[in-house]
């Protein structure tokens, strides 16, 4: 396959909703970002053959699907003055290196994206001369036989050690806040989003504020998926500067909740973004 920039792994999601399955999933939300940023991207996940959802993405993002008896699928449940519910309904196929097309396995920036531990964390070792981002949420789950998910604590010291960025929301960690700081200190670049609030940029360690871009919100979902895949995406466009690259996520993923589902960012939203941040910072 045709080389590419920014290699995605994760398992798109069916997401049961009132109105019907619809497409979900990190890389869902993630790979048309990194697409509006003219980056050539490539997505390895795992999906029902024929799976309909798969037609949701945009045309350019190449796609590499490992064929399951089932497409990972997803539902929230919102009880009334008590905090969201969430089960697994079913699961696709995990993913290996081996499913990694060989014309992909150089691409400069790498983004991991495990949803329900389809990816095995010892998979950032085949990637020693990439970027890599990991957005862990699927490390972090569990579930019970009835498909119930609840936290899991996950650190793995050799694995984190491989990694250049890690992003994660204050939501993700709720459970053993102390995680934060434990993430903080094994991976390099550390970045905690906390919705409204903006969030925290730990750089060896030692923490930074970013603040929010204040917008009226009408869907806040995936908008961390919008901050870490602007991220990763800008970075190479602004010289490394990692402040730089939080300014452009933090902007692009506010427009995002300001959109219901999935926001396709036009070139002139992300050069003027990239612009404004590049004479703040460079």
């Amino acid at each position: 396959m045709t080389a590419i920039d920014y290699l995605l792994l994760g398992h798109i999601t069916a997401d049961i909703t009132p109105d019907g399955r619809k497409l979900g999933g990190t890389v869902s939300y993630a790979a048309p970002i990194a697409n509006s940023f003219n980056h050539r991207v490539g997505v390895v996940t795992g999906a029902a053959a024929c799976e309909p959802l798969l037609a949701n993405l945009d045309e350019n993002i190449r796609l590499s699907v490992r064929a399951s008896k089932a497409t990972t699928t997803f539902e929230n449940i919102y009880p009334p003055n008590a905090s969201r519910v969430q089960y697994i309904h079913a699961l696709a196929s995990p993913i290996e290196y081996d499913d990694v097309p060989v014309g992909w396995v150089n691409a400069p920036l790498v983004h991991l994206a495990p949803l329900v531990a389809e990816i095995a964390p010892e998979i950032v070792h085949k990637f020693a001369d990439a970027s890599v981002m990991v957005t862990p949420q699927g490390w972090l789950r569990k579930w019970d036989a009835e498909g119930k998910v609840s936290f899991k604590r996950w650190f793995d010291a050799d694995v984190l050690s491989k990694v250049d960025i890690i992003v994660f929301s204050k939501h993700d960690v709720l459970a053993a806040p102390e995680m934060e700081y434990e993430f903080a200190g094994a991976v390099k670049h550390c970045l905690v989003t906390d919705g409204a609030n903006g969030g925290i940029y730990y750089f060896d360690g030692v923490p930074t504020n970013f603040p929010p871009h204040l917008v009226e919100e009408v869907d806040p979902t995936g908008a961390g998926d919008v901050f870490a895949s602007s991220l990763l995406s800008s970075l190479p466009l602004l010289d490394h500067n990692m402040h730089a690259a939080i300014r452009v996520a933090a902007r692009l993923a506010a427009i995002s909740v300001t959109h219901p589902g999935v926001y396709t960012f036009s070139p002139e939203e992300v050069e003027q973004a990239i612009r404004d941040a590049r004479q703040e910072f460079l």
